[in-house]
């Protein structure tokens, strides 16, 4: 019964936004008890207090950038487009023109950049985020890094994972920053497979407290109270 339902959820969700979910069914296949816990992770990816949402959605995106997954990348632009962030300031994150940024999206673009590579410069930065926003706003962005991360490792680890070429933001193709642009191949073995987009139609944004998040939502479409 369970399974049956879960099943169900995760083929609503892939038809939604044309995201493919078979490593989430690898999971229920392999054990449900593991998809269960899998989707107890919701709670750290969904986590916003007193960040503004573009700039949570900024960050996340370099997150998931940093791990190269495609497909992952995709899905958070939809999402931040669903929930009203502008096409611009997406592209502009992807594209890593900072300069095009305001203060707040590039205050958090760079303390994400920071914090992955490990850069003592996050220490001022983080101080500065903190001046700004308050230490919850500090906890959502931490939070938002490590959830942007999670998922693509684990499609990876899965089997799952693709490479990030080109990403489609409100039908413009968009090449992402230290991502070389596709190119054709000259034989069949070499041919470089076409990077997956969502659907291009506008879709209005909703006024929330919380944005859906995560990489991957596929969390929110198991009924977690089922598990409990």
């Amino acid at each position: 019964m369970w399974k049956w339902l879960i099943r169900r959820r995760l083929d609503a969700f892939e038809r939604k936004y044309d995201y493919n979910v078979d490593y989430a069914r690898d999971i229920l296949d392999a054990d449900t008890t593991a998809l269960l816990r899998f989707g107890r992770l919701n709670g750290l990816s969904v986590y916003r207090r007193d960040i503004p949402l573009d700039v949570y959605y900024a960050v996340k995106l370099i997150g998931t950038l940093t791990e190269d997954c495609g497909p992952c990348t995709q899905l958070t632009v939809a999402m931040a487009l669903h929930d009203g962030v502008a096409p611009s300031t997406i592209a502009g994150v992807l594209e890593g023109h900072e300069d095009a940024l305001g203060d707040e999206i590039r205050l958090g673009v760079r303390f994400a950049r920071a914090t992955l590579a490990h850069d003592p410069a996050a220490d001022e930065l983080r101080d500065d985020v903190v001046a700004r926003w308050g230490r919850r706003a500090l906890v959502s962005l931490a939070f938002a890094i490590a959830s942007a991360r999670l998922f693509p490792t684990i499609k990876y680890a899965l089997g799952h994972g693709k490479a990030c070429q080109r990403v489609v933001v409100a039908g413009e193709a968009i090449t992402p920053r230290g991502r070389a642009a596709p190119r054709e191949s000259t034989t069949p073995r070499t041919a470089v497979a076409a990077a997956s987009s969502l659907p291009t139609s506008p879709v209005a944004p909703r006024s929330v407290a919380e944005p859906h998040t995560g990489p991957d939502r596929d969390l929110d479409v198991i009924d977690l109270s089922i598990s409990r």
